[in-house]
This record gives C-alpha cells, structure tokens and sequence, in this order.
C-alpha cells in the first residue's frame, strides 16, 4: 500500500491557484449542508509518517471550512487523567457530535505501533489491538459515523531531507523533537508494521487513503477532495437496509444464567440475621475498596431490574459502606438531545472510573436492548447488533484491570403489584410511582422476553450476569453486597494487572 506514496506526486503551483478556491467553496457549501442535516458526522483520523504534514493538512482544512463546525484533537502521550482509566477512553471523550467534522491525529492507531516499535507489546497483543480497533470502527460506522482514515506518507529518504529543512528554518527548528529523529532511525523496523496495520485495518466501511506528503499541494488537494466526496455521500439518500449482516453473539452457555422465570423468589432472609449480615459484608466491601491492590483496579457496577425491584435499596446499601470520595451513582434515564447526537454507549464511556474508583450505574447500556427494543424506541437493526457491541463494550474494559459486576433483581408479578400498590398509598414515596411503570406492567410479558435474550446473549466470562431474587428485599441487599465483594476479591486476586 505504501509504495503508492513514493513515487514523488506533485502538483503545480498554476494547477493549484486554479483548483484551489473551486474546492474550498465546495467544502464550505457542504460543510455547511451537513451542519443544517444532522447526519453524520465525518471523522478523519489522520496518521503517518513524521514530518509527513499530518498537522498542516489539519489546519489547512480548518482554514479552507468554518472552524466552528470543525474540531481538531492532537492525541500525544497521556496525561494523568488519561493514563487513569482504559486507552479508549479519550478517544470516545473526543468524538464530533452529528453534523460536525472531527479530526483525530494519530488516534488509537499510533498508541499501538509505537509500543510495539518500542517492545511494549508482543504481536499477539498487536493482533488483538487491532480486531479491537476493526470491532471499534465498525460499530462507528454502524453508528452512522462517515469514516475518513488517512496515512500521510513519506518515504525514508524523504523523512530525513523534510526534518532536515524544517530543523534549519529557525521558524519551525521548534517543529523537530529528539523523538522525531528516534522514529526516523527506526523507520525500516516500521515500516513493516505499518504495510501489515494497514491492511489488515482497511475495510469496506473505513479504508485508509494513503497520501504522499512530499508536496504539500498536492497533499491538501487529495485530502480535500475525499472529504468532499464524503460530504456529498453522506447528504445523500441513504439506503434501507444495514451495511453488513447482523449476527448477535450466541446464547451464553455460563453456568449463572437461567430463565427468570425458573428464579426461586421464596427466599428470604429472616429479619433477626439480616442486620447482623449486612453488617458484616459491608465491612468486607470497605476493607476491599481500601485495598493497596484496589487503587491498580476499578469498579463498575450494573443494576438493572424489573420496576419497583429494589435497585436503589440495594444501590444505597453499597454507597452506605464506601468512601463518598471514591464512587459516583449514575441514574440513566431517556438520552438528552446531546446524547442523542453520539453513538448509545458514548454516555456511559464518559462515566468510566479512574482507577481506584468505581461508578455504580442505576440502570445502564441495556436500555438499548430493553426498553427500547420493547418500546420501538430503536429499530430492529440496533437492538440486534447491540448485543455484540455491548460484549466487545464490556471485554474492552475488563482487559483494562475494570471489575464489572452486573445484576438483573427480579421480582414476582405479584410482588410488584404489592409495591406499586404501596407507594401509591405512601405521600412520602408516591413520587416513586409514575403512569410509566403502569405502563410498562401491561407489558411485562413482553419484557420478560427481551430479558431472556439479553441475559443468554450477553453474559460472559469477563461480566457474567448475576440473577437476584428479590421479593425479600434484605435477602436480596445482602446477596448483592456480597457478590460484590467475591467479584472485588476474585478480581485483585486475577494474576497480570491488564496494560496500561
């Protein structure tokens, strides 16, 4: 794919002035156009070579378009906010929302090849970052992200005549840094590495568009007329039907997950042991948080339940035994406008704890496939490839050192019908009660099912679903608290703290 970029393209100063001012208007207009459509967005990732003009083909196209509708972010190494929580993590904090253009340079992609250039990783670990990257691009695209990948090129000889110049201009000496010479000395090493990422990263939803970077006029002419056909392909119709065959993981076949409807809801823990319990695992749980091995983890907690289950009593017995400085409970309720302009699992990517933390979620990612399955609110298409996005969502942070715990709380029909009833009645808690949980009750035959393929379909070994009989509501807090604290337990106890 490279040997394209080295064959010395040029465009002529005259052929310049002349195509120029025709395409910026080009782009402004479409710009524009995209801006009053809401589609998108269009996302650039730019890579490449040293020296290659990564960083002024990025700001000629902020100066060529309206930069209020264009963001560029420069990703170099991590800050300590960054480093405290998985790689992706700034990466999805740095998406354009619908209608705009993003610039991503260097990206998840340079991460990767340098620490494999500099031994930090084997291949096997190169080869799994890169099936990360295709499932991340994919679900992008699916998302209805516009995909622009390009690899701004230099051949080696070129690489050392361009730092040469730029380091002897005193305008741009400051341009030239020791590490710009180190990946120069290594360029044949890489070079390798560079032909196997790309191609096995170029895919019929996001291909890479090598591009040489000796002439930068020729460079600013290439990059700009594939952004505006990109542009002109998203304001156009859009097909029907999905890009690519929809195939949901299988039903999980983990040991833990049975239908709801087999749950035995008798249990119940009797009320002179119940206090005496929930005190002795709320200690356990303060002494794991508190943990010296705790702070190289994180905690992510999942609640998700029939209404009226008793997920904030059970939420608010784990709060009652951690340090407020070190948890966030974050209730999900139907997207903002904001939200709505992101792919689903953006919201709940900005809300992953730092190490050392933990986030408890009341109600979560699973609305996609519940919910909003149930209530039309996605399509068919969505709710389907959700599954698999929400697994490689969930594997994602539990190879970066996250403990994930996720709970279903059920109850009977009758049970619920007891509490609604009961809240109802109750002026303190009748603000607990609205018309959709009425709502929702018609249809909790329908619900059931949706949770039935939702619990075979995405309980895994790195977050299998743990199923709480709660009709008891103390049996159910204990048998919450301490589930909690054999996932903390098993997770500090797991050998090799995933990478950093």
């Amino acid at each position: 794919m490279l040997e394209s970029a080295e064959i010395g393209h040029k465009v002529p100063k005259r052929v310049y002035a002349r195509e120029e001012p025709k395409l910026r208007e080009l782009l402004l207009n479409a710009q524009f156009d995209l801006s009053q459509s809401g589609r998108g967005p269009l996302l650039l990732v730019i890579s490449g070579v040293e020296g290659g003009g990564r960083g002024e083909t990025a700001n000629k196209l902020t100066e060529w378009m309206d930069p209020r509708h264009i963001h560029v972010v420069a990703f170099g190494p991590r800050a300590p906010e960054e480093a405290a929580r998985p790689p992706a993590w700034r990466y999805w904090r740095s998406l354009p929302p619908k209608g705009k253009i993003g610039i991503l340079m260097n990206a998840w992609y340079n991460e990767s090849m340098l620490a494999h250039v500099q031994g930090k990783i084997d291949a096997d670990q190169v080869n799994t970052r890169v099936q990360a990257i295709r499932e991340h691009e994919q679900m992008l695209t699916d998302e209805g992200f516009v995909l622009l990948k390009f690899w701004i090129h230099l051949s080696k000889a070129a690489q050392k005549q361009r730092l040469q110049e730029l380091e002897h201009d005193p305008t741009t000496a400051w341009r030239v840094t020791r590490e710009d010479w180190k990946t120069y000395r290594i360029y044949n090493k890489a070079h390798e590495l560079w032909e196997s990422l790309l191609r096995e990263t170029s895919t019929g939803a996001a291909p890479w568009h090598v591009v040489e970077g000796t002439d930068g006029r020729y460079r600013y002419l290439t990059v700009g007329k594939i952004l505006l056909d990109a542009l002109r392909t998203t304001l156009a119709p859009r097909p029907a039907t999905p890009k690519h065959a929809i195939t949901p993981p299988a039903p999980s076949v983990i040991d833990n997950v049975k239908l709801i409807r087999d749950l035995d809801l008798s249990k119940k823990l009797p009320v002179k042991d119940y206090d005496r319990a929930l005190e002795k695992h709320q200690g356990k749980l303060a002494t794991l948080t508190r943990h010296k091995r705790f702070a190289k983890r994180s905690l992510i907690l999942v609640f998700e339940g029939v209404d009226a289950a008793g997920k904030g009593g059970a939420i608010r017995r784990v709060t009652g035994a951690l340090d407020a400085r070190q948890y966030v409970t974050v209730p999900v309720a139907a997207p903002t406008e904001e939200e709505r302009a992101f792919p689903y699992l953006w919201r709940f990517w900005r809300n992953v704890p730092r190490y050392g933390g933990i986030t408890i979620f009341d109600r979560s990612w699973y609305g996609r496939v519940l919910v909003e399955r149930v209530e039309g609110l996605a399509t068919e298409e969505q709710w389907r490839r959700a599954y698999q996005e929400i697994v490689e969502f969930e594997e994602s942070l539990v190879a970066e050192s996250m403990i994930l715990v996720k709970f279903w709380m059920h109850i009977s029909n009758g049970e619920q019908l007891r509490r609604f009833e009961s809240r109802r009645d109750d002026p303190l808690r009748v603000w607990k009660l609205t018309d959709e949980d009425w709502r929702n009750r018609k249809k909790r035959k329908q619900y059931e099912r949706a949770v039935e393929e939702m619990l075979a379909r995405t309980s895994h070994d790195a977050a299998p679903w743990h199923l709480v009989e709660a009709d008891d509501k103390r049996y159910a807090r204990v048998k919450v608290i301490e589930t909690v604290c054999r996932s903390i337990k098993d997770g500090m106890a797991a050998r090799g703290l995933a990478r950093r």
